[in-house]
């Protein structure tokens, strides 16, 4: 039976909807490399928690899922080729938004958005070694 939240069922509905949209999304990104993964299923994680708390444990004691979520709940991990893959297609973009010929003022507004979060993603460790330094 699933254990009740205090949202409305609508409510839950929604959220359930949104855990599960991101889950596929995150599986899907296990498989293509241009798509993150992590990300996806901590959308997921917090969808989950609003609406079911058992698909929230699930999700935590996935065999697959749980362990980068947990690294990340618990130490703010980013793994290396994560980074990588980040700041790499964030600068794509920024050069794709070059090539295609958009507004310089929208692709400065949107690169120093991409700035900022490539920042973020950069600092953030690597490992949980490296978190407790």
């Amino acid at each position: 039976m699933e254990e009740p939240t205090n949202v409305s069922p609508t409510t839950r509905w929604i959220y359930l909807g949104v855990g599960w949209l991101f889950v596929a999304l995150a599986v899907i990104g296990a498989f293509l490399p241009v798509m993150p993964t992590v990300p996806f299923l901590i959308v997921a994680a917090w969808a989950f928690e609003r609406g079911s708390p058992r698909l929230h444990r699930w999700l935590y004691q996935h065999p697959v899922f749980g362990p980068p979520l947990t690294r990340w709940r618990d130490h703010g991990v980013i793994p290396r080729y994560a980074k990588w893959l980040a700041v790499g297609s964030m600068t794509a973009s920024v050069i794709l938004m070059l090539i295609i010929g958009l507004p310089f003022v929208l692709i400065g507004g949107i690169a120093l958005i991409m700035i900022a979060t490539a920042v973020y993603i950069v600092t953030r460790p690597s490992s949980v070694e490296a978190s407790r330094k």
